[in-house]
């Protein structure tokens, strides 16, 4: 290897780790709402496990609440459980239509 391979292999490296990075910090919590939040989140439905994206549109119409509407209203039990199961926090409340995740304030600690 000569050192333009060299440089090129790690300016690729050191890309992707930032990249990796930029990803995790999307997902702390701040106490603001962040869609990024339910990016990991995997819904047992129609047999497969799929991402919470493909079968549910996700907002944050305010500061501190973020809104899941399904696409099949019938997924709404299988998606709060993954939201529960998935370990970020939050408790799901449903009106039978859209599943509101209210994102509560940071403590002290």
């Amino acid at each position: 290897m000569d050192n333009s391979e060299i440089i090129e292999n790690a300016t690729s490296s050191m890309e992707k780790s930032i990249s990796a990075l930029k990803s995790e910090l999307q997902k702390v919590r701040t106490g603001r709402a962040s869609a990024s939040l339910l990016d990991d989140v995997k819904v047992d439905a129609y047999g497969s496990l799929m991402s919470l994206n493909s079968v549910a549109s996700i907002s944050t119409p305010e500061p501190r609440l973020i809104v899941v509407n399904p696409y099949d209203k019938g997924q709404i039990p299988s998606i709060e459980k993954a939201i529960l199961t998935a370990g970020i926090g939050l408790t799901p409340t449903n009106d039978s239509k859209v599943i509101r995740l209210p994102v509560p304030a940071l403590s002290e600690e």
